[in-house]
């Protein structure tokens, strides 16, 4: 075995694995293309990752992770719950315009990698949702929001704002009137959060 495989590491051949579909496509990209590309065999590669569907959610998983730990950093504790709501929904919904547009090929390979799982849809808006909850949930403790369930009400504000993050969207971001859009929706979610009793997922007596 080369030097070069017996120091190959899994966080290399990812790293790897992201430049190769960003060169040539989640449809062309292979685990041959990859290993040429770390001075391996593929072999090498499959030591680490026993399959390409292995490999590619793997990758996936690594791109999301980057973008959980981003919209963890959006969070000031010194901020009240509705702007730190309002700031991560609007980091969020720029990022995902900025990827769209300045990265349009990686943005629709990472989309189709996503689709190809059935595990790494969930584990995405898990993430993301318990983000979500816990904004709402210091709201709460300090009595600026009301809710009776709190991780229902934050999969209620994910989904109220699906039209600013989910990829299916993504045509409509470049309506000059979306930031707007964004602003009217996200108000009125403050707006119930502050001064309106949001029922339990149960629903009320």
């Amino acid at each position: 075995m080369s030097d070069v495989a017996e120091a190959l590491t899994g966080e290399a051949i990812l790293a790897a694995t992201e430049e190769v579909l960003r060169r040539y496509g989640p449809a062309k990209a292979t685990v041959v293309d990859v290993a040429k590309a770390l001075g391996v065999s593929h072999g090498s590669v499959y030591r680490h990752f026993p399959t390409k569907a292995a490999l590619r959610e793997a990758v996936t998983r690594r791109w999301l992770d980057a973008i959980h730990v981003e919209m963890e950093s959006v969070l000031d504790e010194n901020a009240s719950a509705a702007d730190n709501l309002r700031a991560w929904l609007q980091h969020l919904f720029d990022r995902k315009r900025r990827s769209h547009t300045e990265e349009p090929e990686l943005f629709a390979t990472f989309r189709v990698l996503v689709s190809e799982s059935c595990t790494i849809p969930d584990y995405h808006v898990e993430h993301l949702v318990g983000q979500v909850a816990r904004i709402i949930r210091a709201g709460v403790d300090t009595q600026e929001f009301v809710t009776d369930d709190v991780n229902a009400t934050a999969k209620a504000v994910w989904d109220a704002t699906d039209m600013f993050h989910h990829p299916a969207h993504a045509q409509e971001w470049g309506d000059p009137h979306i930031q707007d859009a964004f602003d009217a929706v996200v108000s009125l979610l403050v707006a119930g959060l502050r001064y309106n009793r949001i029922p339990s997922a149960a629903g009320d007596a």
